[in-house]
């Protein structure tokens, strides 16, 4: 963890407004841009893209080969897009025995065009420098207590690679039609910060 006091570094939202400043003062940013990529993004960048993936890799066991094989090509399969430098898009299949779950220890980076934007405690200082050193301990805090039993596998995002997290489908959702399968799947499940056992029938 930095010993940098947190109190000295400015939220997210201060430093994209600083950044929004400077760019404006030196007339790189043109007219509407920011309100036209923000709607872009509300409307496309969804969690429920993810879920859709997840839904239909537990419906079809040839999706779910080729979205472990290929995620990119997977999400392409969907109609899903991704910014030119997100090159590969990597899922991680959950086990009984083996927990996943993605970081981004330099910066905040998600495969936000099919996750969602990152949540702010994945953005947080303390849960990127902790997570890779104590995950357990980490995810304990965060109300995910795993069997010692379990294997925690971190995965740290990089310049042209994301991940996502498939979950382990609940039991009790088998047979369920996947429309309704992707109502349950949560950002934080595909982040690998939760599990869907708790899933009733």
């Amino acid at each position: 963890m930095s010993d940098q006091p947190k109190s000295s570094i400015a939220p997210p939202e201060k430093r994209a407004a600083a950044m929004e400043m400077v760019l404006r003062r030196n007339s790189a940013l043109p007219d509407g841009f920011v309100q036209e990529f923000t709607e872009h993004a509300d409307d496309a960048w969804v969690t429920a893209n993810g879920a859709r993936m997840v839904a239909r890799a537990w419906s079809e066991p040839a999706f779910r080969e080729r979205m472990l094989a290929d995620g990119t090509g997977a999400a392409r399969e969907m109609g899903f897009d991704f910014p030119e430098h997100h090159r590969h898009l990597v899922v991680l299949e959950n086990k009984p025995d083996i927990h996943n779950v993605i970081v981004c220890t330099l910066c905040s980076c998600t495969a936000y065009t099919i996750i969602g934007a990152a949540p702010d405690w994945y953005k947080d200082l303390d849960y990127r420098a902790r997570v890779v050193r104590e995950s357990r301990t980490v995810l304990r805090e965060m109300g995910l207590d795993l069997p010692a039993s379990t294997e925690i596998r971190v995965w740290d995002t990089t310049a042209d690679t994301r991940y996502m997290v498939l979950p382990e489908q609940p039991p009790a959702t088998e047979g369920w039609p996947a429309e309704k399968l992707a109502e349950i799947v949560t950002q934080d499940s595909m982040i690998g910060a939760s599990r869907l056992e708790e899933v009733k029938g």
